[in-house]
Parts: structure tokens; sequence; C-alpha cells
């Protein structure tokens, strides 16, 4: 159904690819939208379609079927006005190598007939990026930097995102979250594929679930987390048994290890580690789950039907 005020809408839009080994489906008849003032996350496995959906959106690639919207204009045939109102950030960035990142920002906002440096400055300075130096003497993460200031420099009304903080440390993240906020709080848009689900739940209002190029379902950030939990390794001095878990709230698939147990717990730590008070723990492991786990925790097993994935898109 049509929303007049969808900052992305698409219909139908799918991508077929064809090759010595006939056609791949990359998007099956993508069905979604993204509103105002809203990060909305694109969740999934690489390989999934994220990059695709970005590239038909941007006009970079041609659709096989269906039609992308932003701001209520065709993709394709408003691709230049539109860019002119979005902020991108590919998942590969190829810059001037021989330039330094100052003159970087000044080709760039010269090209876009705007004064957008003193913005581009200051957050330069906030991701803690030395302007001075030359690009090919970036590190990965300078890099991703400095693509993350020329996305964000003439503060669009859109952002499209392909793993923003690959690369980054942790504490770059972290600013690289309050960015998000603070645009989000402008009122304006975020459309962010990522394949780390921590990621998503930090800053995203809904995410978009894709699957072998199918959007499984969309779904707010609390719903998805109602089906979070962790793996966690007991590492002992002394064997027990797995049945001393049986029953345990939160607890299940405990495995036995030749040094300790290995569980899945969903709640909280101290009715498990109630179980095991007799028992001397050398060390305790937590690992987050994978997005596959997730998925499968909150949608069982079996992929959604075909009527359920429409009426979750919706």
């Amino acid at each position: 159904m049509r929303q007049d005020n969808a900052v992305i809408e698409t219909d139908r839009l799918g991508k077929v690819y064809s090759g010595r080994k006939g056609q791949v489906r990359a998007l099956d008849r993508l069905d979604l939208s993204v509103q105002p003032g809203e990060i909305f996350g694109y969740l999934g496995p690489n390989g999934a379609g994220k990059t695709t959906t970005i590239r038909l959106l941007l006009d970079l690639i041609r659709p096989t079927m269906g039609q992308a919207l932003i701001f209520g204009q065709d993709a394709r045939e408003n691709s230049v006005e539109l860019h002119r109102r979005i902020g991108f950030l590919p998942g590969e960035l190829n810059l001037w190598k021989n330039l330094t990142g100052d003159q970087v920002l000044d080709y760039v906002n010269s090209v876009r007939g705007r004064n957008d440096l003193p913005y581009a400055r200051q957050l330069s300075e906030r991701l803690s990026l030395d302007m001075g130096i030359r690009v090919r003497c970036y590190s990965s993460g300078n890099r991703r930097k400095l693509g993350l200031v020329i996305a964000l420099m003439h503060k669009p009304d859109l952002l499209i995102l392909d793993e923003p903080t690959n690369g980054l440390d942790p504490l770059i993240q972290q600013i690289f979250h309050d960015l998000m906020r603070e645009t989000r709080a402008e009122g304006r848009s975020v459309f962010l594929s990522s394949h780390i689900l921590s990621e998503v739940q930090a800053i995203c209002d809904r995410v978009g679930i894709l699957r072998g190029g199918q959007l499984q379902a969309v779904e707010t950030v609390s719903a998805l987390r109602s089906a979070d939990f962790r793996w966690v390794t007991l590492r002992l001095r002394e064997p027990v048994s797995p049945r001393l878990f049986d029953g345990l709230p939160g607890v299940s698939d405990v495995i036995q290890s030749s040094d300790g147990i290995r569980l899945r717990l969903v709640g909280d730590f101290d009715p498990l580690l109630r179980a095991v008070e007799s028992a001397y723990i050398l060390d305790i492991r937590t690992e987050e789950p994978s997005l596959e786990e997730i998925f499968l925790t909150y949608y069982g097993s079996h992929a959604l039907s075909a009527t359920s994935v429409e009426m979750a898109a919706r």
C-alpha cells in the first residue's frame, strides 16, 4: 500500500543476474518502507541482497522488476535530483589515494556547490581523523571515517549506509551511534545495512530481515530483543552432570565438554550460578548469538509462509 510520507518505498523491487550457471535472483520482490525520522536497520548475512538493494535505490544498477521511490519520486527517473538529498557510504570505499583528507573534502564540497566544510571539520574532530594525511596512508578504519564525513557533511535528508562501522574501533563505533541518534533527532532518516545484530539493536527503530534475497519480516527492535539470548560456557575444575541444569529457568541446549558446560541462556544469570554454586568455576564466557540463531529463535525452524512475509512487511 502506498504511503505518501515514506522516505523510501519499494514495490516488488527485484534484481536477477544472468551468468554461465543460469539466473541468480539477488533480490526478490522487495516491499518495504522507511519513515521520516527513522533509523531503519537492514539486517542479513553476507550475500543476502542488502548491497543489491542499496545499489537499486541509488540507481547504480537497474531493477529487473518493480519500482523504488525516494521522497515520493522514482529512484531511476529522478536520481540526479535525489542524490543531492542523500548521503551514501558504500561497503567498499574507493577514494583519491594521492589526496589528503582535507583535499578530498575540498573537492567534494566544490562538486556539491555548497559550503559544508565547517561541519565536516567538526565531524573529523569527533571521529579523531587526521585530515592532513594522504588517503593512501590511512588505515582501513580511517578511510571508513573519511567516508562517513563525506556522507554526513551536507546533513542530508536521507543517509544510506552499507556496513558503516566495518573496521572502526569500539570507541568510534559509539561516536557513530551518537551521530545517528542526532540525525534522527533532527527528523532525518537513516537506512543502515548491517550483518551485526548488536549494532542494529543499539540504534535502530525497526529492522528488516533479509534472507536469500527475500524480506522475511519487518520488526521493531524491541520485538527482536524478545528473542535475545546468550551462549554461556562454564569452565569447571571438576565435571558436573548436564542433568544438574534440567528445568532451570532460561537454560536450554546444555552440552558437556571435557572441561565444562556450554548452554543457552535467556534472562538472568542468578539461577544458573546458584545451580553450580557447589562447583569450582574456573572461567565464564558469553557469546552473542549469530543472526541466523536469532532468526530461528524468533521465527522457528521453518521459513515464513508468503502470506506471513507480506503481512510482516506492511
